[in-house]
């Protein structure tokens, strides 16, 4: 079973901030953001909800908390991935695979790479 948390498009690009930039407190990523920002208030919001949803946690200093991820960017990529393969190809990577090609979204050259990369023996051993 697949644990992808879904992330609106506001959240996923919060989350691509802390993932670059580590852990922030909400007027340090509220500062990142590109102009016209949201009050900072709203990111505070969304901050809680990235929390809620497992994506942050935060370690308090006084009054303020410092936020931080606990899923990494990888986790992240590979979970919806996965969601994807499951809720569209009916859980084929065969099939996922197999639209990208006929979508012409992978290269010959791509196509080879991944051919040897899964005749290779696999090194996690």
């Amino acid at each position: 079973m697949n644990n992808y948390i879904q992330l609106t498009e506001r959240e996923e690009e919060l989350m691509r901030l802390f993932w670059q930039h580590g852990p922030m407190f909400v007027r340090e990523l509220h500062a990142l953001l590109p102009e016209p920002r949201p009050h900072v208030n709203t990111i505070a919001t969304f901050v809680r909800i990235l929390e809620q949803k497992g994506m942050l946690a935060h370690e308090s200093f006084g009054h303020n908390h410092r936020f931080y991820p606990v899923v990494s960017a990888a986790e992240h990529s590979r979970s919806a991935l996965r969601s994807v393969v499951d809720r569209y190809f009916d859980n084929s990577l065969r099939g996922a695979i197999s639209a990208l090609i006929s979508e012409e979204r992978l290269t010959d050259e791509e196509v080879r790479e991944l051919i040897e990369m899964v005749q290779r023996p696999n090194d996690k051993d």
